[in-house]
């Protein structure tokens, strides 16, 4: 079994910066191809961004690419989302996932995801 839990949400003001973080359990975190999605009121969960075996293989849905970073650290078994220049339409529940048969590259679909954290809140006021 598999546990994630995500924190590091919060209210901020549009061109701030928020840090999420998602601690994961689990033997062979390193292998795990691991993604972060969003849920705003109303709306159907979407994809932001997900990160393969390296830092290289990283991916990002094009509304936050160059705003957006998403980075892994192994040893500590963390993944992060570093936001930038955040605006009110980034507003959303943001969920931490896993994907315990990942290959290099780590998808972006969400129904390739094995285990899901309980999310966390993320708001920018204008």
């Amino acid at each position: 079994q598999v546990q994630l839990v995500e924190s590091g949400g919060g209210l901020v003001q549009a061109g701030g910066s928020l840090r999420l973080s998602c601690a994961v359990s689990g033997r062979t975190f390193s292998s795990y191809g691991m993604g972060w999605f969003r849920q705003a009121p109303g709306k159907e969960r979407e994809f932001v961004a997900a990160i393969g075996w390296s830092e290289d293989s990283t991916v990002y849905t094009d509304s936050v690419k160059g705003r957006f970073t998403i980075s892994r650290d192994d040893a500590k078994k963390m993944v992060y989302l570093q936001m930038n220049s955040l605006k009110p339409e980034d507003t959303a529940v943001y969920y931490c996932a896993a994907d315990i048969h990942a290959m290099v590259v780590a998808p972006t679909r969400k129904t390739a995801y094995d285990y899901w954290g309980q999310g966390t809140q993320v708001t920018v006021s204008s």
